[in-house]
């Protein structure tokens, strides 16, 4: 199993309208603050490779970048930190604010692609609060694997949190269910998290195994 290339992924992203921030992948520190500066601070930096599963354990995630001093110090850092590993390059994206979701498939040998929608963070992690649905899903069942989780109190609201738009959410269900069943070739998808607020739904996080 290999994580696809960056510029792969951007493809298949588009293509199957499944939105994500603004990023793009560097390996010029000089190129990479260019852009930086270009889409404005705070940014965030992140590790991008074939063999890279777990971006946290190799101190390969950097959020919340405030200036140019910061960004070269983080990107020397992170590039240290990585040291040796086969690396495609660093992601340098856009910040983005909201609540965060997570939303997967996991192609199984028996049922084909099944769908996983949570909240992000602890929801998923500890509290094992998730829905499950075998694509291919509609509007109507992402809505209703929403509503199913304990989680979504807090997209609606809940405890001075902003209400976000869930149907952006669920079109991003039903948009990688379609990826899913005609892209038969990829094994896992994972976008944790997908920020999401009332005006618009982001993967900024997005892993596409193969």
């Amino acid at each position: 199993m290999e994580i696809l290339g960056f510029e792969e992924t951007r493809i298949i992203l588009s293509k199957y309208k499944i939105p994500f921030c603004k990023t793009e992948i560097f390996n010029s520190k000089d190129k990479a603050l260019l852009f930086a500066q270009k889409i404005g601070f705070p940014v965030v930096l992140k590790v991008h490779g074939q063999r890279v599963f777990h971006k946290s354990e190799l101190k390969g995630v950097k959020v919340g970048i405030e200036n140019e001093e910061d960004f070269i110090s983080s990107w020397d850092e992170m590039m240290k930190n990585v040291s040796g590993r086969n690396i495609e390059g660093l992601l340098v994206q856009e910040m983005v604010l909201g609540s965060e979701v997570a939303i997967g498939m996991k192609r199984d040998d028996q049922f084909g692609p099944v769908i996983m929608f949570g909240l992000g963070g602890i929801f998923i992690e500890v509290i094992k609060d998730f829905s499950l649905r075998v694509a291919p899903i509609n509007l109507d069942e992402a809505l209703e694997m929403i509503k199913e989780t304990k989680g979504v109190k807090i997209l609606e609201g809940a405890r001075g949190k902003e209400k976000v738009n869930i149907k952006h959410i669920a079109q991003i269900i039903v948009n990688l269910s379609v990826l899913s069943i005609k892209e038969d070739k990829i094994k896992s998808i994972d976008f944790n998290p997908i920020i999401i607020n009332k005006k618009k739904a982001l993967a900024t996080d997005f892993r596409i195994v193969i």
